[in-house]
């Protein structure tokens, strides 16, 4: 498969998936670690994009590839994390689908691309 998705519209989909992981504890009215979970992944997804070295990011820290890399890790983990942590109705459904579309969105990303 090509990939579709250059950097730009990446840090478009990251600020986005940032603002999902916030929103994500009213919408699916996750509660406990789910909620928790949901609030520390949009911190960290945060820090991941601001300084990947892509546009929109504000420190050219981190390389795009290596980004590519975490976010290829980071996509099936999120497809476990129900199993590992019991989460079940809207939170398994939730992880499921975040998961899920971390890794069609990585898939179909350039990482190699510089701008």
């Amino acid at each position: 498969m090509k990939p579709i998705i250059n950097p730009l519209i990446h840090g478009y989909l990251d600020y986005f998936t940032v603002a999902v992981f916030l929103l994500a504890p009213s919408l699916f009215g996750l509660d406990g670690a789910a909620g928790i979970l949901a609030y520390a992944l949009a911190i960290i997804h945060l820090a991941m994009t601001l300084v990947t070295d892509f546009p929109l990011s504000i420190a050219k820290l981190v390389p795009f590839r290596i980004h590519g890399w975490v976010e290829r890790i980071v996509g099936p983990v999120l497809l476990l994390t129900p199993f590992l942590f019991g989460f079940e109705g809207a939170a398994r459904f939730f992880y499921f689908l975040i998961g899920a579309t971390i890794i069609v969105v990585g898939l179909l990303t350039d990482y190699e691309a510089t701008s």
